[in-house]
């Protein structure tokens, strides 16, 4: 049986490792403050959330999210679901649509209008539940990288 809650504070090493297993997944390599950052944030629970499933009370699935606000939902906030991720090892066995359907309950029961994500479209593994539990709009996402330090900058 999936159960989807919080992370609570002893998650930060499982939770750690699944973020980092993530961020590989993508080929990207991020500074330990970023983790550290993201947890903070995540503990915190107003700004960035994140819920984590367990499997026979391991964690196995985790899940960041955030809501803003947004000029094609006038009258509601609209839930962005950032990451997700599954160990390898429990794929297939509902974990991602046991995290993708918390969020959605999370945001409805804060009255957002929708729930959105981004994938690679290469990510075929992963399109093939997101084909099944969302619509696929279409949108391509371009991104423009700004320095970490924009004081320097100025």
């Amino acid at each position: 049986m999936i159960s989807v809650g919080r992370l609570l504070p002893s998650d930060r090493d499982a939770w750690e490792a699944l973020f980092v297993a993530y961020i590989d997944f993508y080929q990207r390599v991020e500074p330990a403050e970023m983790y550290d950052r993201a947890w903070r944030e995540f503990q915190a629970d107003t700004r960035l959330h994140a819920l984590g499933a367990r499997l026979d009370g391991r964690l196995v699935g985790i899940t960041h999210f955030l809501v803003h606000g947004s000029t094609s939902a006038p009258d509601a906030d609209v839930c962005y679901l950032q990451d997700l991720f599954t160990a390898p090892d429990v794929r297939g066995q509902g974990v991602a649509r046991a995290l993708i359907e918390a969020v959605t309950t999370w945001a409805t029961t804060q009255g957002c209008s929708r729930v959105y994500w981004n994938t690679q479209a290469s990510n075929i593994t992963a399109r093939h539940l997101y084909d099944k539990v969302a619509e696929n709009h279409g949108f391509i996402k371009y991104q423009i990288d700004l320095p970490r330090d924009h004081a320097e900058q100025q």
